[in-house]
Order: C-alpha cells, then structure tokens, then sequence
C-alpha cells in the first residue's frame, strides 16, 4: 500500500466526504461530539450537524460504566456496542465516517471501537466539523434517526493490552496526555498524578496542525519515529480512559504503524494503589 492509500484508509477530506454522500452508497456518518467536563455534546449535535449525521453518545455507547476496576470508560460489552450500532444504521459490509469538533479526538473512540469490532471500512474525518465548514459545506439542525442497520460485531480485531501487559511492555509505550499530565504537575480527573514507569510523553494535539488537522505523514513518521515508534516495533499507547489514545492509535495507523491500545489506561492503572506512579 503506497503511503497516501494507507492515509486514505484511516482519513477522509471534507470533498471526498461530500462526493461520498451524495453518491449512491454514502458512508454511514457519525458525529461523536465530546470533551472531557462538558455534556452538552447532543445540544450541539441539534444546533447544526453534517447532512445525515447520527449523533452518538460517547459515554453511554462508545463505554461500559465506569469504575476504578476498569477505568473511565472501559470498553463496552460487543453485544451492546453491536446493538448501538445497528441504532446507527450500521449494516453489513457498510462504510462508516466519523467526526467530531475537536480534530477527531472523541470521534477516535468511535474509529477504535468499530475497527476492532470487525468494521472493515471506518474513516476519520480529518479536521472534523470545522474542515467541513471551511469547505462552504452546508449543516443541517435537528434529530437524525436512520433505518436501522444488521451489522454483526466480534472483537478483538485491533490489538490491546492489559494493566499488566503495559507494566511489561518491550518496546514504545506512549502516553497520549497533555504533557503536564504526564509530568504529573497536574491531575484534574484521576486518582493520582504521574504516569506509568516507563512511558514516553506523546500528546495526542501534536498529531495535529494549527486547523485541527492530521499532519502531513512525513510529519506523523518523523514525530513518531523520535519517540521510538516506528513500523516493526512493538508499540502500545494510553492516555486517561482510552479516548484520546485511539486518536494516537489513528495517527500510527495513518503512516502504516500498528499499536496495541490499553484501555484501561491510566484512570484504571492509577486506581490501582499496588501500581506504581512515575512523575
């Protein structure tokens, strides 16, 4: 696969979105608006969406309940995720675009999640709402309910690890956080501040450019090479619950670079007082 094909098959421009749509197939279409305090990610959704756009509830479809056990959002139950899906619109053998407001770092989970449920075809809106607007597309307000779909899920088909499995990891952990989370200098949400022993800082924004887009390839490739994840590397990334890590997930995939997602990720390993913390 040439490296613009391998981008293609995780990212999407607004134009090609928009001439997919208005094709005889269109992709299913996703909006996953979600931030890290807010809840009003439906209220937006109402206000103006992309044409056809199902607006999906990140905490309550895209994750199991939380509990310090599992994390913040451990993932979902296949069987319910399977039935979400379905409420989609999802059927069998469909094409799925997903976006967001904030540069695909919610919209991610939603990638991950069908991606390792056995969803072949799952992209990425590069830029998210904002790539759509500055191409003069046009939005439209309200609920979308779609016809439901017949998908059927099976996970497994994107490689995590465990708590366990990142204390022992041979090879590049990252830690998608805000650098000063992984510092430790801050921790707004968990149970402690630091991060695990041996992780390097890998802030999901940086995969980003100043407009919320992904960043050219030979960009990504150098970033990720310089923190020790390259193509035929053991690589593994977490974050705080396993949002923001499936957009650094994305990213790799995008320059043809396989990671394990930990879902758990540092929600569940610092509520875990027999893990240690690195700060």
């Amino acid at each position: 696969m040439t490296t613009d094909q391998t981008r293609a098959a995780v990212l999407v421009d607004a134009l090609t979105l928009a001439q997919a749509l208005a094709g005889d197939e269109p992709p299913v279409l996703l909006d996953v608006r979600w931030a890290l305090g807010r809840t009003d990610g439906h209220e937006q959704y109402l206000a103006a969406h992309l044409p056809g756009a199902v607006y999906v509830d990140l905490d309550t479809e895209l994750a199991a309940p939380p509990s310090a056990e599992h994390g913040r959002h451990p993932l979902p139950e296949v069987a319910a995720l399977e039935s979400a899906a379905r409420r989609w619109g999802v059927r069998e053998g469909s094409s799925v675009v997903v976006y967001d407001a904030s540069g695909g770092t919610s919209a991610a989970r939603a990638w991950w999640l069908l991606r390792w449920a056995g969803v072949r075809d799952v992209r990425l809106l590069d830029g998210g709402l904002a790539a759509w607007t500055a191409a003069g597309l046009a939005l439209e307000p309200g609920q979308v309910t779609p016809e439901p779909g017949d998908v059927v899920l099976v996970g497994g088909a994107m490689p995590t690890v465990d708590a366990d499995g990142a204390a022992a990891w041979d090879g590049a952990l990252l830690d998608a956080r805000a650098s000063e989370r992984y510092r430790g200098e801050v921790e707004p949400v968990d149970a402690r501040a630091g991060h695990i022993p041996g992780a390097v800082s890998a802030p999901t924004a940086e995969n980003l450019d100043a407009s919320g887009e992904f960043l050219p390839a030979d960009r990504l490739r150098e970033r990720f090479r310089a923190l020790g994840a390259a193509a035929g590397a053991p690589v593994a990334v977490y974050c705080g619950s396993g949002v923001t890590a499936a957009h650094e997930v994305a990213a790799l995939a995008s320059i043809g670079v396989e990671a394990a997602l930990y879902p758990g990720s540092w929600s569940q390993w610092s509520a875990d007082p027999s893990r240690p913390a690195a700060t």
